[in-house]
């Protein structure tokens, strides 16, 4: 039986576990597909506070571990496969396999970004290949950007991008889009940026340098290919939750983010949610943190309270 298992192994759940366990309560952290979370893709990260040079996305999320190993947290690289939240202890099924119990839950098993699914792409996530603006924009001063989506995050990522890109070209399969109107308009009204519609990426190019060089283009309704040149490639097309393990058991809204009962508590008695799991709004490393400490302080009182 364990007093708080943790799930997700990013910034939130790495956190979350370096306060619970100085809190004396041993938590399980269970490290899921993607160890680390979204800050693993990430090369260089110049905005959280303490490390005025940058830190490496992966080097800031093992520091944290080894913090939270510090002070008593178990790490087991395990998904979790089913959950039955439906009386305590909480059951969690581990990798298919064991049945785990604990007396509190946090989830904080992120979300994972969308993705065109190209394997250039795939091969070039963290080299010029980026799914938050606000994370990397700032690496592409001067250059040539390219921004996938229609809808509203697409347009505040291009018009953000702007700041930095000395062009940025919003590229969107269809010739109608998904965004508000006000969020159009400004794209729209922004003279560095270029839209170019009925238009899908067939490859992201790097001519066996690593990096991101150009694009293939194809028009849908000619067949037109072409070539565009680009060093930063942004796919903002949306993030998908990782709460699909909890099928009806905690209280989602339509995109499957959990929804917030007050603090970092869900709608069951003992659950708590951190991160990106619920926050569709930020999604930045420091907010993350932040809300696996909130996760972790809401868990310890609910136990001391408990007599645990």
């Amino acid at each position: 039986m364990h007093n708080v298992v943790i799930i997700g192994s990013g910034c939130a759940g790495n956190t979350a576990a370096i306060y619970t366990s100085r809190a004396n309560l041993q938590p399980l952290v269970l490290m899921g597909k993607e160890v680390g979370g979204q800050l693993s893709l990430t090369t260089l990260v110049e905005n959280f506070p303490g490390f005025p040079e940058g830190i490496d996305g992966p080097v800031l999320v093992q520091r944290m571990r080894e913090q939270a190993e510090h002070f008593g947290t178990t790490y087991r690289n395990a998904e979790v496969t089913k959950a039955d939240l439906s009386k305590r202890p909480f059951r969690l099924e581990i990798d298919g396999e064991e049945w785990i119990e604990t007396r509190t839950l946090i989830v904080a098993s992120g979300a994972s970004a969308r993705w065109l699914g190209l394997p250039s792409e795939q091969k070039l996530i963290g080299k010029g290949v980026s799914s938050c603006a606000t994370c990397d924009g700032f690496f592409y001063r001067g250059k040539q950007i390219m921004v996938i989506g229609g809808g509203d995050s697409a347009m505040e990522e291009a018009n953000f991008l702007t700041r930095f890109g000395q062009k940025v070209t919003l590229v969107h399969r269809r010739d109608e889009f998904r965004a508000s109107k006000i969020m159009l308009d400004r794209v729209r009204a922004n003279p560095k940026i270029e839209m170019l519609t009925n238009t899908v990426v067939d490859e992201v190019m790097d001519p066996a340098k690593d990096i991101v060089t150009g694009v293939k283009l194809r028009n849908i309704q000619t067949g037109e290919t072409y070539e565009r040149q680009v060093e930063g490639f942004f796919v903002a097309i949306g993030h998908i939750p990782n709460t699909r393990v909890f099928g009806n058991q905690l209280d989602l809204d339509p995109d499957g983010y959990i929804v917030s009962h007050g603090g970092a508590r869900t709608n069951i008695t003992g659950v708590f949610y951190a991160g990106d799991v619920q926050d569709r709004t930020y999604r930045q490393a420091i907010t993350a943190s932040g809300a696996g400490c909130m996760a972790a302080i809401e868990a310890e009182r609910f136990l001391e309270h408990e007599g645990h």
